[in-house]
């Protein structure tokens, strides 16, 4: 049994609108933090050649990181069910300036590794945010600001690229992460003013039984197992654009330079943006259509994607029409599984983003390997089988529960 505090009685109906201007706060911090993942993709060159390291080798920053970042889904992520969550978010983001200022000072490659492995750890602040953010809207209105903190995370990781490569060429890459930690002090600045000053969740655990109950959580709720394999498809499919993207277009005949590539995150962005009214909608009941409508979508996005070759406006449709789509079927996925246990929403996050750590692990593996196999058009097909899939998953346990749904 739950023991309900002060804030906890918050959860009703009575709890006060969130200001829109905290909403974009936590969005902006959000995304500053996740982008701390994904920096250092356009800058493996520049730090292979400062450090002497071999191709193969200096790949390490991104898997060290990648791994990291999930194990602090688990580990960290369910903290803020049992801890005060305002103490827990500046502490973290603290630790993580430290790790970014770092990385931008290392003079080794260990102490790289080292500054790159708490990074992504940390990294996962974002999702304690997400949760925060979930946790201090008024159920009416959660929908709509899950999907606005979302936007954020989803614009962090698609413009994070664009700015790395644009530093890089004026500053160096160091400048990256001394930007970021500069940043990131200010964002800790903000959210100490404006995060209220909330009791400690009185969940009577310890943090190995908090570990054990996420696992419960898998067991216990269909919606969150449901909703996880959805997002392991359209994480998968969208790993499958971004990680392989560049490699059609950096080659002839396009052989567009990094800095243009990267100009293509703005599209991306676009979509995120445009797909943050799907929580106004799953705030109004309508989340299974949201997501059925998103689906297909995502499924069409690949025909234009594929014709990258004949205009490089059909792949920026298609990328709007992509991140639209699995921006919309996120933000209806968490705002479903936030309103069944308000109490554990951090450890619902964990639980929900592990399932978005491997199809993003997924998708980066295999669409190298195809594209490296049969070429531009073979991805563009497994993305659309990918895509496909979720569809039909979707619509047989739609059929299959339609009682039990929304």
């Amino acid at each position: 049994m739950q023991t309900s505090s002060p804030d906890a009685q918050l959860s009703n109906k009575d709890r006060p609108a969130m200001s829109r201007l905290v909403a974009l706060l936590f969005a902006v911090c959000s995304g500053l933090a996740v982008a701390n993942i994904y920096y250092a993709q356009p800058l493996l060159d520049s730090i292979a050649q400062e450090f002497s390291l071999s191709p193969s080798s200096i790949g390490i920053v991104i898997t060290v990181t990648q791994i990291c970042y999930a194990l602090g889904l688990f580990l960290l992520v369910p903290l803020g069910d049992l801890l005060n969550r305002r103490k827990l978010i500046i502490i973290q983001m603290l630790f993580s300036v430290l790790a970014l200022i770092l990385v931008g000072t290392s003079q080794s490659s260990s102490l790289l590794f080292t500054g790159m492995a708490v990074v992504g750890l940390l990294a996962v602040i974002t999702q304690t945010l997400v949760a925060f953010a979930a946790h201090l809207a008024a159920p009416s209105e959660r929908g709509r600001i899950v999907g606005l903190v979302t936007s954020g995370i989803v614009i962090g990781i698609l413009l994070a690229r664009t700015v790395a490569g644009t530093l890089n060429d004026w500053l160096g890459w160091r400048s990256v992460y001394l930007f970021s930690a500069s940043l990131t002090l200010l964002g800790i600045v903000a959210l100490y003013l404006v995060l209220p000053k909330q009791q400690s969740p009185q969940v009577k655990q310890s943090y190995t039984q908090l570990l054990g109950s996420v696992l419960q959580l898998y067991r216990e709720l269909r919606v969150l197992r449901v909703r996880g394999v959805l997002a392991m498809l359209i994480f998968t499919a969208f790993s499958i654009l971004w990680t392989s993207m560049v490699l059609p277009l950096s080659s002839p005949p396009l052989s567009l330079s990094h800095t243009v590539i990267g100009a293509f995150g703005l599209a991306g962005a676009a979509g995120a943006l445009a797909a943050a009214r799907a929580g106004k909608l799953a705030d109004r009941g309508l989340g299974q259509k949201t997501t059925g409508v998103a689906l297909v979508i995502l499924l069409l996005s690949w025909l234009p994607i594929g014709y990258v070759h004949h205009s490089l406006w059909f792949l920026i449709l298609g990328v709007i029409l992509l991140d639209l789509a699995v921006q919309a079927v996120h933000v209806t996925n968490q705002s479903l599984i936030y309103e069944v246990r308000p109490e554990a929403q951090s450890r619902l996050t964990a639980a929900y983003m592990i399932f978005y750590s491997i199809g993003s692990a997924i998708g980066s593996i295999v669409s190298t390997q195809v594209y490296a196999w049969a070429g531009w058009t073979a991805v563009c097909w497994l993305g659309a089988g990918v895509s496909a899939a979720a569809l039909v998953f979707w619509m047989i346990d739609r059929y299959m529960h339609r009682n039990l749904d929304r």
